[in-house]
């Protein structure tokens, strides 16, 4: 499994335009059936086994194992990376603009309560919890948009590129970008919280 997958195709993107499809990937962060998967999500194995085709022609998925179960075989599937990045290039070509802002939403909701619940579930007794939290506001004007998504997913690759072996503590990355409801009583200054822990 890779720890990063850049999604160049516009149907690799698509393919996870459904949010039960998302669900299912996130499944399959560790080999199972879609027998399993169904179980835990609540849902039919055939549904299940129609969203993981999709996505295994997407080449999101991948098949690392059969088995047989009563004379019949049995897939065991597994995501194709811990973290999927979607290329700017793509953006604009995905739907209407109303579906795909929904979507974008959706997801960051369902990153936040992702973060949430990794917080909450910390031992809070451990000798050490290192953690640094950065919250900041960035003007960027309509035309400057294209740049400053490349400039930030340039960044974020080679973060992950860096520090994406498989030795040494694992830690979670996740950023968040979102439109600021405007205040006119504010400062049209940008402030920048942050918040270490070593």
């Amino acid at each position: 499994m890779r720890d990063v997958l850049y999604l160049e195709e516009i149907e690799q993107a698509e393919a996870l335009l459904k949010p039960q499809r998302v669900e299912v990937l996130r499944q399959l962060a560790e080999p199972r059936t879609c027998s399993e998967v169904a179980e835990r999500l609540g849902q039919t194995p055939q549904r299940v086994y129609y969203h993981v085709k999709r996505l295994v022609e997407a080449g999101l998925v991948d098949l690392v194992a059969e088995r047989k179960v009563r004379g019949v075989n049995e897939g065991i599937y597994q995501a194709g990376a811990r973290a999927y990045w979607l290329s700017p290039r793509l953006v604009g070509r995905i739907g209407l603009r109303r579906a795909r802002d929904e979507l974008s939403l959706g997801y960051l909701l369902d990153l936040m309560e992702e973060v949430q619940a990794d917080i909450a579930g910390l031992d809070r007794a451990a000798s050490e919890l290192p953690s640094i939290g950065l919250s900041g506001e960035i003007r960027v004007r309509p035309e400057d948009r294209r740049q400053f998504l490349d400039d930030l997913q340039t960044t974020l690759r080679e973060l992950f590129t860096r520090y994406g072996g498989a030795e040494g503590d694992a830690f979670k990355l996740a950023v968040a970008c979102y439109p600021v409801q405007s205040d006119p009583k504010s400062d049209p200054k940008s402030d920048l919280e942050e918040e270490r822990h070593d």
